[in-house]
């Protein structure tokens, strides 16, 4: 596995980890009651950030493509960093 390729599932999987930490509740959206996984999912996190969920799953998933510095910080600023 090439460096790249490497850093983009770390990425995802960080994505992935600070997601599971932060509640709808938290995050000001409403609370839709159970779900399979906790915290936020995949559309209601690319809705805060302001970019389609498609995007985000692709990001968070490793594939090749290429997050701007607007990006990163939007998803920064969703995910409470």
């Amino acid at each position: 596995m090439s460096e790249t390729a490497e850093r983009r599932r770390e990425l995802g999987a960080f994505l992935r980890s600070r997601r599971a930490r932060i509640t709808p509740v938290q995050a000001g959206l409403p609370s839709t009651g159970r779900r399979r996984t906790p915290g936020l999912r995949r559309e209601e996190l690319a809705l805060l950030a302001g970019m389609s969920a498609t995007w985000y799953t692709y990001l968070e998933q490793g594939r090749e493509i290429r997050a701007s510095d607007q990006v990163l910080d939007a998803l920064a600023t969703a995910l409470r960093l």
